[in-house]
This record gives structure tokens, C-alpha cells and sequence, in this order.
């Protein structure tokens, strides 16, 4: 064995152990690339997921030259490159070299910092069987062309990756149906519970009401009849929360249900194709529940209005009403728990929320989700 097959080897073995213990996936994604970086002549790497709609995102780099961290890595994240159309036309089925890229070539032009001698790079899919996650590349300097042996290697490493993002994502995806039962177990327990028992109140308080002859003892009655009534309605929407009825639907139906649940009239305008990954469409229905709910609580009306516009990229979501109106002083914090909710449930999936509203004039609340 060789001196370079030797060290290959530890190379390997010590991303093996890496990528076996990290459970955080882009933390795993940057150790792995800097412990290859370290082991090899390669000096910087980036990492891209793609998407099956083929658009690409840039989630993972080290070491690179001043000219493609540029303002956020400007010239990485934007523009076309070879590597990632031939990956998305399912040409890119080894570690290669890349005769040119449009990526670096575009940051050199611009003249925006050193770009250490980087001009060509070689790229590997990152895969697990059939399952693809997107690409990763590395570059040395004054190098435009990789020999076998260390394309070899970069491909031992690529196959090491992809196993580890499918372990993480299946992980992942056992944790949400963990999650899943647990909310089911707990919506059945509230329901079977606390709800029966909020609506045995109501009965007795109604009973009380045509039982009793003194004015004072009916309000009383009146009085609990009308707050556990309000409770109930309360539950049944953290039931909904828990265990979202309707959406195995459509997410327009199940919008709609929890509006009539709420007691609101809802009027729902779609432009575009409705069909979104099963995060986003939960993501958007948890922020109509929260939106839906503000109205109810803090707007003073029983209408409201939700425009969806679907784009290629983009999901532009819309709820509006003609209540009261609020106003924010930018230093202080949201006014409500259900806006913090909204917005911290939007930026985990990267989307934005923004809001319009005065005293008056009601609310209309502008969220951008991309898919």
C-alpha cells in the first residue's frame, strides 16, 4: 500500500467517524468538507443542495477566496454554471472535472477581490441510491484539471455524505411522525377530557339558567354559561392545532373549516397551482390558524379575506380583515403571541412576514414563503 493510499484511507475514516456522530445536518456538511479540505491538495469546497424542481441552494463552504464571499457569496448563489445544469439534466453521474465555470468566472470579472488563483473546480452529486440531495465542489489553485486519484477520492467522499444526509433526513422524518402521534395523543386526551367536561359545565349552567327564579342567580349562571362556552371554543382550536382536520383535503378545505369553526367568513382568492411539499403546506395552515385566531381575539370583526399567489419559487399569502387595527412601535416587540408565532414559523422554512394596519383600518397581513 501505498503512502497516498494510506492516507486516503485515514481520510476516509476519519469523515466516516464525523459524519456517524454529528445529527445536525449542515454542521455535519461543513466538518466533513473541512477535514477532506485539510487531508487533501484541494483548498476550498462548497456544497449546493438542489431541489427536484432543479433550483439550487447554497448550504455549506469553507475556505473560499475573497471573490466568491463577496457580499454573501453573490457570484455562488446566482447565475448558471455547468455544474449544476448537468446535474439537473441527470448528467452528472461521477466526480468530474469541470472545463469552466460561469460562477467564478462572472466573481473574476466583476473585479470584487482576490480569487486566489481559483478558476476551475472539480464536482461529485452528493446521492444515496436513486435519492439525490445536490452537488459538491472543490477547488485548488492554479489547477484546472484533477487527476483520477483525487477525483477517486472525492468520490468516496461524496458517497459518505449522501449516506449521512438520507440517515439525518429519515431521522428527521421519524422524529415528525413521533410528533405526529404525540400531538394525535394529546388532541384525543383534550378532547375526551377537558372538552367533555367544558361542555358538561355549559349544560348545567343552561340548566341553572331555566331552573333558577332570582335574576341575579340567572346572570351568574348566564355568566359561566358564556365563558365556558368561549373555553370550549378555545379548545376545540387547540385541538385543531394539535390534530389539523381536513388537510389530507386540501389545505384551501381545511383553511376553510377552521374558519367556520371560528366563526368567521372567510372569502379565500387563489392565483396559481395549489400544490406545495407537506412542510410548507403545514407551515401556512399553522400561520392561517394564527392569523385566523388574531381576528377572532383583537380584530372586532367576523370576516376576513386570504389571497394565495403561487409563482415558480414563491408562495405570496395574504390575510386581511377590516378590524380594528393595531399599531407597533418598531423598538418594542410584536403586540401579540400569535404575530411572533407567524413570523418565527415563516423565517424557519426561510420565508419573510410583513404587516399593514391603523387604528381603524384594519390589518392585512403579507407573508412570502419559498418552495
Amino acid at each position: 500500500m501505498s503512502v497516498s493510499d494510506h492516507s486516503n484511507i485515514t481520510i476516509l475514516k476519519e469523515i466516516a467517524e464525523l459524519l456517524n456522530e454529528e445529527t445536525d445536518l449542515i454542521p455535519m456538511l461543513r466538518g466533513a468538507l473541512t477535514k477532506f479540505l485539510n487531508g487533501t491538495n484541494f483548498e476550498t469546497g462548497w456544497i449546493f443542495f438542489i431541489n427536484e424542481k432543479g433550483k439550487s441552494k447554497l448550504v455549506a463552504h469553507e475556505n473560499l477566496p475573497e471573490a466568491l464571499t463577496f457580499n454573501s457569496c453573490q457570484h455562488l448563489k446566482k447565475g448558471g454554471c455547468w455544474c449544476v445544469s448537468r446535474y439537473r439534466n441527470h448528467e452528472l453521474e461521477k466526480a468530474s472535472n469541470i472545463i469552466e465555470c460561469q460562477r467564478i468566472e462572472a466573481a473574476i470579472e466583476a473585479n470584487i477581490g482576490d480569487n486566489a488563483n481559483i478558476t476551475h473546480h472539480a464536482t461529485v452529486p452528493l446521492q444515496s441510491g436513486e435519492e439525490r440531495f445536490g452537488i459538491l465542489n472543490v477547488a485548488s489553485p492554479n489547477t484546472v484539471s484533477y487527476t483520477e486519484e483525487e477525483l477517486e477520492l472525492l468520490e468516496s467522499v461524496a458517497f459518505q455524505m449522501g449516506s449521512a444526509i438520507k440517515r439525518i433526513n429519515l431521522t428527521k422524518q421519524e422524529q415528525e411522525i413521533a410528533l405526529v402521534q404525540e400531538r394525535n395523543r394529546l388532541a384525543r386526551d383534550l378532547h375526551d377530557s377537558v372538552n367533555q367536561l367544558l361542555f358538561s359545565v355549559a349544560l348545567t349552567a343552561r340548566a341553572g339558567i331555566e331552573m333558577s327564579e332570582q335574576q341575579e342567580i340567572k346572570e351568574t349562571f348566564k355568566e359561566i354559561q358564556q365563558l365556558t362556552q368561549s373555553a370550549l371554543t378555545e379548545m376545540r382550536a387547540l385541538i385543531w392545532q394539535l390534530r389539523p382536520k381536513g388537510l389530507e383535503s386540501g389545505l384551501i378545505e381545511a383553511i376553510k373549516a377552521y374558519a367556520e369553526m371560528l366563526n368567521i367568513k372567510l372569502t379565500v382568492n387563489v392565483s396559481g397551482v395549489i400544490q406545495f411539499p407537506s412542510r410548507v403546506e403545514e407551515t401556512l395552515f399553522r400561520i392561517t390558524q394564527e392569523a385566523l385566531n388574531n381576528v377572532r381575539k383583537h380584530a372586532g370583526v367576523q370576516e376576513a379575506i386570504i389571497y394565495i399567489t403561487v409563482t415558480s419559487t414563491d408562495i405570496l399569502f395574504v390575510i386581511k380583515d377590516e378590524g380594528r387595527g393595531f399599531v407597533i412601535d418598531p423598538k418594542l416587540r410584536l403586540p401579540s403571541i400569535g404575530l411572533q408565532s407567524i413570523k418565527d414559523r415563516a423565517i424557519a422554512i426561510g420565508g419573510t412576514v410583513d404587516w399593514v394596519s391603523q387604528i381603524g383600518k384594519g390589518t392585512e397581513l403579507l407573508i412570502r414563503l419559498p418552495y
